[in-house]
């Protein structure tokens, strides 16, 4: 019987992504508008406030993260966290707080800033990869920053002048993008995408469209001024106050009921929305021609779009109607026709269903989406859980994934497999439950949380072959690399652990014995040198990026792969068996692991849990 997590009828074992050509008109259409750069990415996701913190004089102040109604307000004794300390131990200030150790962690705040980013160039260049990911940047008070303040500004935090940020912002009128103003935090930012252009490094920010933060201009002014304020018709208002009455009857739609997370309005939209699914409509006119100045600032500071980044990670797509994501990239193509656009396509039922990416990638609305519809069953595959599936399920799944979409999108697909909002991978692999559910002690006491056996590396480097080896452009969460664990959020938010840094032991409660445990925590070379070995063989080898991918054996617990022609072949086998098997070559060749270095001719052994990567040598 098929795990009820595979999706699809019919396996295949040998697809190829020609078989896509049954859709010539949307492939070509895709193709024309996909930008051609995104297939060859390597990306690399930063969250900046835990990434570096490059400049301890901006670090935040109570003022700076003072927000809404649905998070404690820091007490006066606040202060940041050393990046250093026990990820466990509560902050002084957090001591004297109600609630338990998680309920603070939103207030922590350890002073990551672009200068931070800046001066850990070299180790990315080191690391091998083009295209970075930003978590938003924009102004904020939260951790997160999906609250914007200002949507045209980088959060002043992340610059060297905090106070100075404030008092430019202040003058503006940000209605208005002639009176907008360049930051410090700003122009710091502006020097980063210059300094990444320069080493061949692409950037993408992160927006939600969809709600803002109520310390946003727009916002303070509908509250301030009800009825009577010009952007009354910007969010999803259910009743305004009644200046008649002593009480205060003003009440809205926050995204997901979350009151500090206001909601844009949507505009002739579809009847009966289902979070999950695309729906028609768009967003009012001058919502729209805000978004449209403050994405045009960004990729085009100058007027010049080489200057500029190189495109948008949209939050929450599918709460967004789909008239205005078509009009989005009409605009965004218009300014920078190679921007990339990719979407957060996640759920349609939690936690069974993940959603159809298909409308998005048609052609009028994204170039992409974050792919975790394929790490899911991979997953299933190659760590051991209680839902494991055989490798012709896996492909089966695949199969169901990839067959349905153009080879253009298909190529550019963010392969994404662990963010700011999942677990790590170490933790995802360390433990068996379902992808992402119940997937922190808070919500399950026996989820493991510590330094994962010798079996979970094992496994997990694996998938990583996996993934940097399929089609589609792998993604890094940063810190993964190092070797991180940790839980769903905000486990997986913990400060990075750079390896000129000694970090305090990780003293953890056992929830499930009731006792503490400590261990030590710090960076992974090994790790880091692995994924820096993928990396360089992805890019040495087009074939990996470009080629049609042929399933040559799906079986149990033994899957291979070739990717490339007569020409270019390479091979990929995997073993997450007990025994040892044998795959045959063609014969009369030569064929070099890109791992170890070792030659084969004829066939190879592959060893339980091992796997090899196969390049045909030139005769």
């Amino acid at each position: 019987m098929k795990s009820n997590f595979v999706q699809g009828a019919g396996i295949s074992l040998i697809l190829m992504l020609s078989a896509c050509s049954s859709r010539p008109a949307s492939e070509t259409k895709n193709a024309l508008s996909v930008p051609a750069w995104a297939k060859e990415a390597v990306w690399y996701q930063i969250f900046v406030e835990r990434f570096a913190n490059g400049d301890p004089t901006n670090d935040p102040s109570i003022k700076t993260i003072t927000t809404g109604s649905d998070f404690v307000s820091p007490p006066t004794d606040w202060q940041i966290t050393p990046w250093t300390k026990d990820w466990y131990a509560a902050d002084d200030w957090a001591k004297a707080l109600p609630g338990d150790f998680y309920s603070h962690l939103q207030l922590r705040r350890y002073g990551g800033d672009l200068q931070g980013v800046i001066n850990k160039l070299d180790y990315l260049q080191d690391l091998g990869i083009n295209a970075i990911y930003f978590n938003p940047l924009n102004d904020a008070p939260s951790l997160h920053k999906y609250d914007a303040r200002n949507y045209h500004h980088i959060d002043v935090n992340f610059g060297p002048d905090p106070e100075g940020d404030l008092a430019i912002i202040a003058a503006e009128n940000p209605a208005d993008p002639e009176t907008w103003q360049w930051t410090s935090a700003d122009k710091l930012f502006l020097s980063l995408v210059e300094q990444c252009k320069s080493r061949n490094i692409r950037i993408i920010l992160d927006y939600s469209w969809n709600h803002t933060g109520v310390e946003f201009w727009a916002w303070k002014d509908l509250v301030a001024n009800q009825e009577r304020s010009a952007y009354k018709d910007w969010y999803e208002i259910i009743r305004f106050d009644d200046p008649q009455s002593e009480n205060n009857e003003f009440s809205y739609k926050g995204w997901l009921n979350i009151s500090s997370l206001p909601e844009l309005k949507k505009v002739n939209a579809t009847e009966g929305h289902k979070p999950g699914f695309p729906y028609e409509g768009n967003l009012p006119e001058g919502v729209k021609k805000h978004i449209f100045e403050v994405s045009k600032r960004w990729l085009a500071p100058d007027g010049r779009p080489e200057n500029g980044i190189d495109g948008f990670r949209l939050d929450v797509a599918d709460h967004v109607p789909m008239g205005f994501w078509r009009d989005y990239r009409q605009y965004i193509k218009s300014v920078k026709p190679d921007a990339y656009l990719t979407g957060e396509i996640w759920w349609q039922e939690w936690p069974d269903k993940l959603m159809n990416p298909v409308p998005y990638v048609g052609g009028d609305v994204f170039d992409a989406i974050m792919f975790y519809q394929v790490y899911r069953p991979a997953r299933y595959f190659f760590a051991q859980t209680d839902f494991e599936i055989t490798a012709d399920q896996l492909v089966d799944s695949l199969h169901y994934q990839w067959n349905r979409l153009d080879k253009a999108s298909l190529q550019a697909m963010m392969n994404t497999a662990s963010t700011h909002d999942s677990p790590r991978l170490l933790t995802s692999f360390y433990n068996r439950g379902k992808y992402k559910f119940r997937a922190k002690p808070n919500d399950d006491p026996n989820y493991r949380t510590g330094k994962p056996d010798a079996e979970t590396y094992a496994r997990l480097r694996l998938y990583q072959l996996f993934q940097f080896t399929i089609p589609g452009a792998p993604h890094i969460w940063n810190g993964e690399e190092m070797g991180m664990w940790g839980a769903d959020d905000p486990d997986c938010r913990k400060p990075l652990w750079w390896p000129e840094m000694n970090f305090e032991p990780e003293t953890r409660s056992n929830i499930q014995a009731g006792e503490k445990i400590t261990e030590s925590v710090g960076f992974d070379q090994r790790t880091f040198d692995y994924y820096k070995q993928l990396i360089k063989i992805r890019k040495e080898n087009p074939v990996l990026f470009q080629a049609d991918i042929d399933f040559l054996v799906a079986e149990e617990k033994k899957l291979a792969y070739k990717r490339g022609n007569q020409d270019t072949e390479i091979i990929v086998a995997f073993n997450l068996g007990n025994e040892s098997f044998r795959l045959k070559l063609r014969e009369n060749a030569s064929y070099k692991d890109l791992l170890d270095g070792s030659t084969h001719s004829d066939s190879v052994q592959i060893q339980p849990l091992s796997a090899a990567i196969l390049a045909l040598q030139s005769k």
